[in-house]
């Protein structure tokens, strides 16, 4: 191992000043709901800070499955569990629209035959 693998290790450390626990809720069909619930260095709640609801889902696409991952608002598993379609609604959406900007981005390039490849080819500018 390099002297500058061994920095970059030495350089990780847990920060005692963000720990959440983590609890799994799944209805073993389609649903999974990460609780995040945020604790103190000795293992204790921290009343200060907000809980965390992460959705999962997967969907199924002509590409094949997609994961899906979106963050819920919610205070109580119940709220969170009612705003799971939403959520992962939301999340679909960006997701659409983030593929559509980069199609739109790909499509607006400007090709430039020749420019500093060499004859005969192509290159995207």
């Amino acid at each position: 191992m390099s002297e500058a693998e061994r920095g970059m290790i030495d350089e990780i450390a847990v920060d005692a000043t963000n720990l959440y626990r983590e609890e799994i809720f799944t209805d073993l069909k389609v649903a999974t709901i990460r609780r995040l619930a945020p604790i103190l260095p000795d293992g204790s709640d921290d009343p200060a800070r907000p809980v965390i609801f992460v959705g999962q889902t997967t969907l199924m696409s002509q590409a094949g499955p997609v994961p899906v991952q979106c963050p819920i608002e919610a205070v109580s598993l119940e709220e969170a569990m009612n705003g799971f379609p939403a959520a992962v609604n939301q999340a679909v959406e960006r997701m659409v629209e983030e593929a559509r900007e980069m199609q739109r981005q790909e499509a607006s390039r400007i090709v430039v035959p020749g420019r500093d490849t060499g004859p005969g080819k192509i290159t995207l500018g």
